[in-house]
């Protein structure tokens, strides 16, 4: 009884909190679900080409996410010590740092996009590929300026105006999906290419609400005055990059595994990418809820590290592993009633539903090393611990997962079920690793340092 005293507090805010979080996460996932299956059903050839493009766009959309993820301990530190003045500054110099990596973004894709021919991708989808790949890369600047402003509230602890705008966005998205991939109301059936263009238009619509709402809303103001005032100053902008891209080095470097393991799939044929992309459609599901609980705790747990309070960074700590485990459990049982039904959602191809079906066990092992990871890897990052986070996984991605993916896929001949060996070995690894960190700097005295 006294146990749940202690974190009764920490688990009622982290939910708060998080549940925001989470809704605004499953309605990026929902969109790429809806993607899936109304692609999906169009044509296996669209729903491959959208695999392999969604494959490479993860890598510059999670390291733009994780580059944004650095504003959110400043602001937490800030917020937690009530200087709304030094807040406000912090998105001003946000905003320019995140358009500009969001055009160097851009410029390497485009890099990517005139070498796709040469990615070892089959033939009969190198048309369907180009022009998607096109409406992707349009929308990755507007991406990074709406995560300026929802990791700018996330920080505040105003999870909930992210949400409505995300869900907002995100029900214009799938309706223009359901308009142009299927050629609604007098338009033609584009396909995958329909997808790009409603996935472009609902990114755009993201930034422009959330600008809209931050200068004429009156909630905002007290932080207007420091983002109107503040200056573009060279401590905040070194400040933003050393967090940002630590941490986008970290979650690039873990959508990096999945995004090459991809395109290796890719070297299997339109069946097996198809297969994985619906798999990875489900996984990101499950990371997307527990990324939500592991962002609630870095904003907690910042909070409390800029004000000096150790006892309850440990405990916003322990009480999100908790709720972690819960969902980790909830999931597993999902997947494992469920394994012979998910295939079915996405297409009607019978060799694609049964390739599905048998990843499902393990997706179910790895819940556990996902869970794990996010949430050290969030708490990590609360306390400003971000170039340690990056060079674990690095070793736990690269240097471990990526070799066992390679060997257990070609050089044993398991195929997708052998790449995908490889993702419970990395999650499980970096977690453990992750952890082992975070509790030596609490053995060592070195939180604070």
């Amino acid at each position: 009884m006294n146990y749940f005293t202690t974190y009764k507090e920490h688990y009622r805010e982290l939910i708060r909190l998080g549940v925001p979080i989470v809704i605004g996460q499953i309605g990026i996932v929902v969109v790429g679900l809806a993607d899936n299956m109304m692609v999906g059903q169009f044509d296996t050839l669209h729903l491959a080409a959208a695999s392999f493009v969604n494959s490479a766009f993860n890598i510059p959309i999670l390291f733009g996410l994780g580059f944004s993820y650095g504003l959110t301990p400043l602001v937490g530190q800030f917020f937690g010590r009530h200087d709304r003045f030094k807040v406000g500054q912090l998105l001003r110099n946000s905003l320019l740092v995140n358009l500009l990596i969001g055009i160097l973004l851009t410029l390497i894709m485009t890099f990517v996009w005139f070498n796709v021919d040469k990615m070892g991708q089959p033939e009969e989808l190198l048309p369907l590929i180009r022009p998607y790949f096109l409406l992707q890369l349009a929308s990755l600047p507007f991406v990074m300026l709406f995560n300026s402003f929802k990791q700018f509230a996330d920080g505040i602890t105003d999870t909930r105006t992210p949400m409505y705008i995300m869900i907002s966005a995100n029900v214009l998205n799938i309706i223009g999906n359901y308009i142009l991939i299927y050629g609604k109301l007098g338009l033609p059936a584009l396909g995958v290419v329909g997808a790009g263009i409603s996935t472009l238009i609902s990114r755009i619509v993201m930034f422009a609400a959330f600008a809209i709402l931050f200068y004429r809303s009156i909630h905002y103001r007290k932080y207007y005055v420091g983002y109107r005032r503040g200056q573009y100053n060279s401590k905040d902008i070194l400040s933003l990059n050393k967090m940002g891209w630590m941490v986008g080095l970290q979650m690039g470097l873990e959508t990096a595994l999945f995004s090459i393991s991809g395109i290796m799939i890719g070297w299997l044929g339109s069946i097996a990418l198809a297969a994985h992309q619906i798999m990875i459609a489900i996984s990101t599901l499950g990371f997307m809820i527990y990324y939500g609980v592991g962002a609630a705790v870095s904003v907690r747990v910042s909070n409390f590290y800029g004000r000096g309070d150790i006892v309850n960074v440990k405990r916003s700590t322990m009480a999100g592993f908790h709720i972690m485990l819960c969902l980790v459990l909830v999931a597993c049982t999902i997947f494992f009633f469920a394994q012979d039904v998910i295939g079915i959602l996405f297409t009607t191809s019978p060799e694609v539903i049964s390739l599905v079906s048998s990843l499902i066990i393990i997706l179910m092992i790895y819940q556990f090393g996902d869970a794990l990871q996010i949430i050290y890897a969030n708490s990590l990052r609360g306390i400003g611990d971000v170039i340690s986070m990056a060079i674990i996984s690095f070793i736990g991605y690269f240097l471990l997962a990526m070799p066992v993916c390679y060997i257990c896929g070609f050089i044993l001949n398991l195929g997708i079920t052998g790449i995908w060996i490889g993702y419970p070995v990395g999650l499980t690894l970096t977690g453990i690793m992750l952890c082992g960190r975070y509790y030596w700097k609490l053995k060592n005295g070195r939180l604070f340092r």
